[in-house]
């Protein structure tokens, strides 16, 4: 991120997400803030979106989670209350065909959860059906996007989406 132009960027993709979470997202530095959980069971997928937010210039920590369960486990904690969250500025990039359980129902945990609901969910999956793209929105995913991804439809679709579904 140099230049006056990339800093132009970086403030409209980023700024609206510190200012709603309170955390700070360092683009190309050490100091990582803001934690991400990548809830995608194909290691090869999971691989190809990490490598396409490296690629976007963010650094921050990726937490891997490869189940429903695992999700739970980590984003509700040891008391399933969520509380462990609670002080987390999450993002949560979120399959919806996990193994052992529908993402949609994990993404239903979040957002009715109080220490989660704030957390934007970005579902990434090889899903197309409208019905099901309408029922995530309307359970409050902040971005949809319809897998193969690639580093251009994860640069334009997902963080200039998400700051805008953020910033209104």
């Amino acid at each position: 991120w140099d230049g006056e132009y990339e800093d132009a960027q970086r403030q409209a993709i980023f700024e609206p997400f510190e200012r709603l979470t309170g955390a700070t997202i360092e683009v190309g530095a050490t100091d990582i803030n803001q934690l991400r959980g990548m809830v995608e069971d194909d290691e090869g997928h999971a691989r190809l979106i990490e490598r396409n937010i490296r690629r976007a210039g963010v650094t921050n920590d990726i937490v891997p989670i490869a189940s429903g369960n695992a999700a739970f486990d980590y984003l509700l904690g040891d008391d399933k209350t969520g509380a462990v969250s609670a002080k987390r500025a999450l993002l949560i990039l979120l399959d919806l065909n996990l193994p052992d359980m529908s993402g949609v129902d994990i993404l239903q945990t979040i957002k009715t959860n109080p220490h989660l609901k704030r957390s934007p969910v970005v579902v990434l999956t090889t899903t197309d059906d409208e019905r099901e793209i309408q029922r995530c929105y309307d359970l409050g995913a902040n971005v949809y996007i319809t897998k193969p991804v690639n580093y251009e439809q994860f640069a334009e679709a997902t963080l200039r989406r998400l700051v805008a579904v953020l910033a209104s």
